[in-house]
């Protein structure tokens, strides 16, 4: 028996269909063209696609194309996405990008599903959903909240299949899966306190959440023992090497005063101990540095980096299973995995 038009199917059905109407008239292109290029069709120019796009998402326009792959069986596509800070453009070589990526293409691998890899601008993330939107991929994993988790939310609200690494925030709306930043800057902070070290610098921009709950870390663990933070001691350096190279040299000659540097991740420990012997500082004999993500690299450097280790290695199958949970129907909550400290010579045991 056909569904009447006021059965909830024929509504909504009806809604999506005046939708497209009132995109195609703001587009100035047929219903059809509205159709092919939401459905990412390579017959509508790319300038016509994105134009259309851009308008699905002002108006929250959304196609139901998971329950129609889920009947087709047609896609088993997972998007990856590796945003980008435009000012800095930290490089997807980067040793953690090249890391977790690989854990969560193992991971759908495992679980036979294909992984899409892609980019786009830290300052719009919304981007992201274009890939869902297009029927090209049935969920979104995102590597790291930038400084738009507001977007997140926005995109978890459309209902999309989403999981990003990161750090659970305050009014959090979408599944984060991440290590445990709070207590990782605690560790560190608390390692560096028990060597004596007294003068502790901080490096990592905490306008990025991860960074921020790091920070949290920190001076928790400076205040329990019964110091300030010292606002001159902490750098906002980016983690893109090239930017951040200049940043830190400059830092460390400027800045004497210190005795010790967490860092939010090994490529800015590195970074930090060059800088340091450039000013003439040894490490650990007058700094003491700990980095963070415990990537291989930080057991071959000189010296051997300590660093809080994350479990990077499981992360991958931890962001795949809560997207396949959100695909399920499932409510998929943040989960924080446990992190530790990494003992080694450039901040030794006491």
């Amino acid at each position: 028996m056909p569904k009447s038009k006021d059965s909830p199917a024929g509504s909504a059905s009806e809604q999506r269909r005046l939708q497209m109407v009132d995109i195609a008239r703001l587009a100035g292109v047929s219903v059809s063209t509205v159709s092919r290029a939401l459905n990412g069709s390579e017959l509508v120019n790319a300038e016509t696609r994105q134009r259309v796009a851009d308008l699905a998402r002002s108006l929250n326009y959304s196609i139901n194309f998971g329950a129609r792959n889920l009947r087709l069986q047609e896609n088993k596509t997972v998007a990856v996405v590796v945003p980008y800070d435009a000012s800095s453009r930290q490089h997807i070589s980067d040793p953690f990008f090249l890391s977790i990526v690989g854990s969560i293409a193992d991971a759908l691998t495992d679980r036979g599903y294909d992984m899409l890899l892609s980019r786009v601008d830290a300052e719009h993330l919304d981007l992201a959903s274009h890939w869902f939107d297009s029927g090209k991929a049935i969920g979104l994993v995102l590597i790291g909240q930038w400084r738009h988790h507001d977007q997140l939310n926005e995109m978890a609200a459309r209902k999309l299949p989403l999981v990003v690494w990161g750090g659970e925030m305050p009014q959090q709306l979408y599944c984060s899966v991440g290590g445990d930043n709070v207590l990782g800057g605690t560790l560190a902070t608390r390692h560096l306190l028990q060597l004596g070290r007294r003068r502790i610098a901080f490096v990592g921009d905490a306008q990025l959440p991860e960074v921020w709950l790091r920070r949290q870390g920190y001076a928790q663990a400076l205040r329990e023992a019964g110091l300030d933070v010292d606002p001159a001691l902490e750098l906002p350096a980016p983690f893109e090497p090239g930017v951040a190279t200049g940043v830190l040299r400059d830092f460390c000659a400027r800045e004497q005063g210190f005795d010790a540097v967490v860092c939010c991740s090994d490529v800015l420990a590195l970074l930090t101990i060059q800088a340091l012997r450039a000013a003439g500082r040894s490490v650990p004999g007058d700094v003491a540095v700990i980095g963070y993500d415990d990537m291989p690299l930080a057991a071959y450097c000189d010296p051997p980096l300590t660093t809080v280790h994350q479990p990077v290695a499981e992360a991958g199958a931890e962001l795949v299973e809560a997207l396949l949970g959100q695909l399920r129907g499932e409510r998929a909550g943040p989960r924080t995995m446990p992190v530790y400290l990494k003992l080694r010579e450039s901040a030794p045991a006491p």
